[in-house]
């Protein structure tokens, strides 16, 4: 019996090597990082005043935010998934989401230049 939470994976499989579990213990740590910076951004862009066409800087400011929740939402499954397949010695997957944040970024900041031009 374990008290670590969540229990249901902890009593899967072996215990891996403390180095892996704390690299991916880093690396959820930087997914959340880039969340909270992606939703400093979208609350700053309704938050301070920017010279952004009103529509245009909601627009970028709800990619941006949804981008953040996005990016937590990977943090946890992340690190689920990867303290799973260490548990169980079986390859590792890659980030499910890292080409919807990027195309998302590109999206807010093509959003925030159509608001500069117009």
């Amino acid at each position: 019996m374990t008290n670590r939470f969540p229990s249901a994976l902890y009593r899967r499989g072996s215990e891996p090597d403390p180095r892996f579990s704390l690299a991916n213990e880093r690396t959820f740590l930087a997914w959340v990082r880039t969340s909270l910076a992606l939703l400093a951004a979208g609350v700053a862009l309704e938050a301070l005043v920017v010279p952004i066409s009103p529509g245009f800087r909601l627009a970028a400011a709800i990619v941006f935010v949804l981008l953040g929740v996005t990016a937590a939402v990977q943090a946890w499954v992340g690190w689920m998934r990867t303290e799973q397949a260490l548990r169980e010695s079986e390859p590792l997957r890659g980030p499910s989401v890292g080409l919807v944040i990027v195309v998302g970024v590109v999206l807010a900041v093509v959003l925030m230049t159509l608001g500069f031009i117009w």
